[in-house]
């Protein structure tokens, strides 16, 4: 792989990175799925509570499940893409989590309830990720969230 190819794989991995989150966030959070191989898998391992979701059918439904009136912005940095082989890479990706509950919108993640007061975030941590091409597409074939600081989260009020 040349110096040009290695880039664009960064770029790519970076790219499925940023796109994880924003799904979430503003758009359709069940199409994180698509993202994933077809055999790819999330995971909050312990000392986490163990949560695991492997396939795109059992991601799409873990992360479509996500509470109604959930405000969240997730903020990402330190991402640090290895290209480990022609079809292969691996990440480790810094977050921070703000989110609240019971947030009345018109449109997720819109501004029809208003701002939120800003507090402080309710998760930091990172993912370590693996990611695959397949027929020449990158994706994310594992993701690990490791969570050193976390707590429960606030009702909007």
């Amino acid at each position: 792989m040349d110096s040009v190819q290695r880039l664009l794989a960064e770029h790519a991995c970076e790219r499925l990175v940023i796109d994880f989150v924003r799904r979430l966030d503003l758009g359709e959070p069940a199409s994180v799925a698509e993202l994933f191989t077809e055999d790819g898998w999330w995971e909050w391992p312990p000392p986490g509570d163990g949560r695991r979701a492997e396939g795109r059918t059992a991601l799409a439904a873990y992360f479509g499940s996500r509470p109604p009136g959930r405000l969240s912005r997730r903020v990402m940095s330190n991402i640090l893409v290895t290209v480990t082989g022609p079809d292969t890479a691996t990440a480790t990706s810094y977050f921070q989590t703000y989110r609240v509950d019971g947030h009345l919108t018109g449109r997720e993640g819109g501004s029809g309830g208003g701002p939120v007061p800003a507090g402080p975030p309710v998760q930091v941590g990172h993912y370590e990720d693996g990611f695959r091409r397949v027929d020449g597409r990158w994706l994310l074939a594992s993701r690990s969230l490791v969570l050193p600081f976390g707590g429960p989260t606030p009702l909007a009020g």
